[in-house]
């Protein structure tokens, strides 16, 4: 065991550790190389009687841990939507760890209640949020929209589901591309799965506003209560933007909360030539973004906002005797703001971010990934073997490789060979989606310190794996 007051003797270590991995990073397969079992196996199946020495630990983290590391800060890392990070926020979270404070209530360490304060107002003005929301940090865009959906059900029952259980009529209203989070979600809230309603989407796979409204009406004559519309800022699959300014009509004249999960897109507000996909959101309830998705902090870190935060409030309270202070009612305890009792520190790595990078630099970096973006989009255009399925957006493409000849069915066999041979090699990492019955590949340029030689590298590796497919 290491005393504290040797800190100093061994951080070098680990901060040496840290740098050889940031150095070593390209040089690594992007997607861990194991097969099931291989980590385990090497690891006893008992605790050491004794304490080791931090060098054997050390030594283990690069023999057993480091070869089963999919490598997601890694600048080829194309796959899923990215959880980037920064120098400036491991070094936050260096720091928070080492004060290791329950951040649940104001009295529990003042700093961190009043600078997530601050931090929601900074992100809030930067990005467009109507001025009189207000915001929390949630551990993940997962959490928040169980949150949102909660604070639906209870508006919808006046309050009378805490009391009394939830009644069997509620209905809650996603897209057919709306994230799996919306069905835990409504499950976990005992509102039950056959009661979530998914509306189809247009050609650009969009929720469709007529069809929603339709539902809804057609639900409230069956007897059915309306509680909540989930709209999407970038779906999951193809980054569509739910046609907001109509649905929050919709859901304003039907008096339907509606909450909008922005978890990655939403990073993109900060320019102010993308705000137009929150058109219409002073209309809605809550919002909810992730800026550990594509604003270089160290997941977890999900910004959540909310027109009422009394009815959130409410929705969570629960005083004990032993958390009774003398300032409720002064100051912001967060631990109201959403489901668990204890919370990180999760504003300091934000802080420590927006201060380094600045608005400017943010605005940069983004706008940086959003033109290698466009550069990959018209390779893919001018390609003879690819093409696009949607218009690129923002710093995402969905496409696949088409050699002539081919049916559907086995273009969808190619894909899947495609995009499973390129991450056996290991030197890019991709994921795909479906459209319609189509397999898609998906291409999102979001690790912060990704390059334009990155790019290159990945359009060249995609010509070499698909030349060796052969058709």
């Amino acid at each position: 065991m290491i005393d504290r007051k040797d800190f100093h003797r061994h951080a070098p270590d680990i901060t040496n550790w840290i740098q050889q991995y940031f150095d070593q990073l390209e040089k690594l397969p992007v997607k861990s190389q194991v097969v099931p079992g291989d980590i385990y196996k090497q690891i006893p199946d008992q605790m050491p009687e004794s304490g080791e020495p931090l060098e054997s630990i050390l030594q283990d983290m690069d023999r057993i841990i480091l070869p089963g590391m999919t490598h997601w800060q890694h600048p080829n890392f194309h796959a899923y939507f990215p959880a980037n990070s920064s120098v400036e926020s491991v070094y936050a979270e260096m720091m928070t760890a080492a004060m290791g404070a329950q951040c649940m209530i104001w009295e529990t360490s003042p700093a961190a209640a009043e600078l997530e304060e601050r931090m929601m107002e900074w992100l809030q003005r930067a990005m467009g949020i109507p001025k009189d929301w207000e915001g929390v940090i949630q551990d993940t865009a997962s959490s928040a929209t169980l949150v949102a959906i909660l604070t639906a059900r209870e508006k919808v029952t006046n309050f009378e589901a805490n009391e009394n259980g939830v009644p069997p009529n509620l209905r809650v209203y996603c897209s057919t591309q709306t994230h799996s989070s919306i069905e835990k979600a409504v499950k976990i809230a005992g509102i039950g799965r056959k009661n979530l309603v998914k509306i189809p989407v247009d050609e650009q796979m969009r929720m469709r506003a007529d069809a929603l409204d339709a539902q809804i009406q057609q639900d409230m004559e069956s007897g059915y209560l309306p509680c909540c519309v989930v709209t999407a800022v970038g779906t999951t699959g193809t980054v569509a933007v739910d046609p907001i300014p109509e649905i929050s009509a919709i859901c304003a004249r039907h008096n339907v909360w509606h909450h909008i999960d922005a978890a990655y897109a939403g990073s993109a507000l900060i320019l102010p030539e993308y705000q137009w996909m929150i058109e219409g959101m002073e209309q809605a309830d809550s919002f909810v973004f992730n800026p550990h998705k594509w604003l270089f902090t160290n997941f977890d870190c999900t910004a959540y906002y909310v027109k009422d935060a009394d009815m959130l409030v409410r929705t969570f309270d629960i005083l004990p005797e032993y958390l009774k202070t003398r300032t409720r009612g002064q100051v912001n305890d967060y631990r109201d703001w959403g489901i668990p009792l204890g919370r990180r520190f999760r504003a300091l790595k934000l802080w420590f971010v927006m201060r380094s990078f600045g608005l400017k630099g943010m605005q940069e970096r983004l706008r940086q990934h959003i033109v290698l973006n466009t550069q990959f989009a018209e390779w893919v255009e001018q390609s003879e073997n690819f093409e696009l399925l949607l218009p690129p957006f923002l710093n995402f493409t969905c496409f696949r490789y088409r050699p002539d000849g081919q049916t559907e069915e086995a273009l969808n066999a190619l894909n899947q060979a495609l995009v499973e041979r390129v991450n056996q090699r290991g030197k890019l990492f991709l994921t795909h989606t479906k459209i319609e019955d189509q397999y898609v590949l998906r291409m999102v340029f979001g690790q912060t310190y990704v390059e334009k030689r990155h790019m290159e590298a990945a359009r060249a590796e995609l010509q070499t794996v698909a030349a060796s497919l052969g058709t």
